[in-house]
């Protein structure tokens, strides 16, 4: 078959229910017969979607596993013969030489069973049951494009979509059993926008064992936008994938989201730090050791920036002292918020000393952005000073098109610095659309990531509310801002994101400081407006109980971090 440039998907939002694997299956068959009848080519069904999710134990679900091919695959493959389509469909699988269950995703084409995915990233109850997924993450082949399969928690870790990615997908096809937040989830966004393809979401609803599904199924196109979804009723969600666009591989401000890549500094994804106790790992032999951590009070400052450096400066030095007077012991403010490719400025000159200085005056760390001299170069760098000096400079990795006609691209490698606070990662603006830069620093062990930005893209964007059953303090009402990158970066890493956006025609301000969990509501954070210079504060906590040998601080204990696998991750740094 000749390759569809153009075609049309569905997600199926259901309920299936426990112990009733015939009638879901019925009813599931007539949903998927729908949508291919209404003309869709590619149709996903949620996690679990034949069985059921919350099961105890594996005595429990053994009646209801079977083999791939199998009598499921069958069933749905008629549709798929008779209606020319895909179709994935989430159930619990046996290896029937093994005898071992997997959590799995099966692709089913015209012509039978085109590929399985087995979760590789097991939520909580899985490992009652399940072994962990064996199957490497692979992109099929298809006469409709290049098509992947995660499920559930698999999305949280940037690795696992990043191998699809890199691999070539225009559709990631995510099911799920999603929870505890309102949906289109942002982790799913964030997927999609960073690398350039669609995500294809089935994720189920209802209440099952105490456990309230969010819904949401949709499809998310290539730059982080909705292009259709539901909540939390039984329907099929309808799209349009176009490979055209999955295949631009660009963000809005030019930049590749492919090319932009410097794969050759990411060696430390293939690491494992998290295996061991990080109290005994970061400080092995007397090398580098964290700092203890405590409570701190950190700001961000929103801010325009001019040409006149003489005047960025005063601002900075006003706004910096405002901030050490009400306690801020760390603040950051937006790149090259000191001065612009126009007025670079070297280590060692005033505007720089004069920054050293009010750290030592107030005993404050301030982080800032300045276009950097040095010899016939300019950089993109962000520096770090407080009450001791310089205490460390990045130069930017990751430029964009409008940095490449100035900057060169940064040759310090990654850089955090210690100080009271924590251990505190540098990164600058479109940094943050890799990746790979956040997680990295991440894996260095960093509390808190420091990114000066002045950016226009992605832009966050708020949801309507949602009628699925979560109690407080789960927020359900509509929003403002649901998704905000930035937010997503500071979660998937268990790190504080401070991000300082500038305020200009070129940038969307929503600066903020964002917490390491994701899902720990309340929020920690404080977010500033779109449009108004603003200094946001707010108290983070690097410490753990002085009486534990194990970190009882996520930012320290990184549970995301630590369950990664390397084992699968060569392809991103080739």
């Amino acid at each position: 078959m000749e390759t569809l440039k153009e075609y049309m998907v569905a997600a199926i939002n259901c309920e299936p229910k426990m112990f009733e694997k015939e009638k879901n299956l019925a009813k599931q068959y007539a949903l998927v017969e729908a949508a291919a009848q209404n003309g869709a080519k590619l149709i996903a069904l949620p996690e679990m979607a034949t069985t059921g999710y919350c099961w105890y134990n594996r005595e429990e679900v053994s009646p209801y596993v079977e083999a791939i091919p199998g009598p499921t695959t069958d069933l749905f493959g008629t549709i798929a013969r008779k209606y020319n389509c895909y179709i994935v469909v989430g159930m619990p699988e046996v290896n029937t030489t093994t005898g071992a269950y997997y959590n799995s995703a099966v692709l089913i084409g015209p012509d039978g069973v085109v590929g399985t995915h087995r979760k590789t990233h097991g939520y909580i109850s899985e490992p009652k049951w399940t072994k962990q997924g064996d199957l490497d993450h692979i992109v099929f082949e298809t006469p409709i494009g290049k098509i992947a399969m995660l499920i559930c928690m698999d999305i949280h870790f940037i690795e696992t979509a990043r191998l699809d990615g890199v691999r070539g997908a225009d559709v990631i096809v995510h099911i799920s059993n999603w929870l505890a937040e309102k949906t289109p989830a942002p982790y799913w966004i964030n997927r999609a926008y960073e690398n350039g393809c669609y995500v294809l979401e089935a994720n189920r609803i209802g209440l099952e064992r105490t456990v309230e599904f969010s819904g949401g199924s949709c499809l998310i196109n290539p730059d982080g936008t909705l292009q259709s979804y539901c909540d939390s009723e039984e329907t099929i969600v309808y799209g349009t994938v176009q490979l055209d666009k999955a295949r631009e591989n660009k963000f809005e401000n030019g930049m590749e989201k492919f090319g932009s890549r410097r794969p050759e500094l990411y060696m430390d994804l293939l690491r494992d730090p998290y295996l061991w106790n990080p109290l005994d790992f970061h400080p092995l032999y007397g090398h580098d050791p964290l700092p203890t951590g405590k409570k701190s009070i950190v700001s961000v400052c929103q801010m325009a920036r001019s040409d006149d450096a003489a005047a960025n400066l005063e601002r900075m030095l006003s706004k910096a002292r405002d901030a050490a007077a009400a306690g801020s012991e760390l603040i950051v403010f937006p790149e090259l918020s000191l001065c612009s490719k126009k007025n670079p400025v070297a280590e060692g000159s005033a505007a720089i000393d004069a920054l050293i200085d009010c750290a030592m005056k107030n005993g404050i760390y301030i982080v800032f952005g300045a276009a950097e001299q040095d010899g016939r170069n300019l950089y993109n760098s962000a520096f770090m000073v407080g009450p001791h000096g310089l205490e460390g400079k990045y130069r930017k990795i990751h430029l964009s098109e409008e940095d490449k006609q100035w900057a060169k691209e940064g040759n310090l490698g990654f850089v955090y610095c210690n100080i009271p606070c924590g251990r505190v990662g540098l990164m600058i603006g479109t940094d943050a659309l890799i990746p790979e830069t956040g997680r990295v620093l991440a894996l260095r062990g960093c509390d808190m990531l420091a990114c000066p930005s002045s950016v226009d893209c992605p832009v966050p964007y708020g949801l309507r509310g949602t009628k699925a059953g979560h109690n407080y303090p789960i927020p359900k009402g509509y929003s403002t801002i649901h998704w905000h990158l930035w937010r997503v970066r500071g979660g998937e890493n268990n790190c504080y994101m401070l991000f300082a956006n500038a305020l200009s025609a070129d940038s969307f301000g929503r600066s903020g400081i964002f917490g390491p969990d994701t899902f720990k509501f309340p929020r920690d954070e404080r977010i500033c407006s779109a449009d108004k210079e603003e200094l946001v504060s707010m108290t983070v906590d690097t410490s753990s109980a002085a009486d534990s040998v194990y970190p009882t601080n996520v930012v320290r204990r990184k549970d995301l971090v630590s369950m990664r696998q390397p084992l699968w991750y060569d392809p991103l740094v080739m």
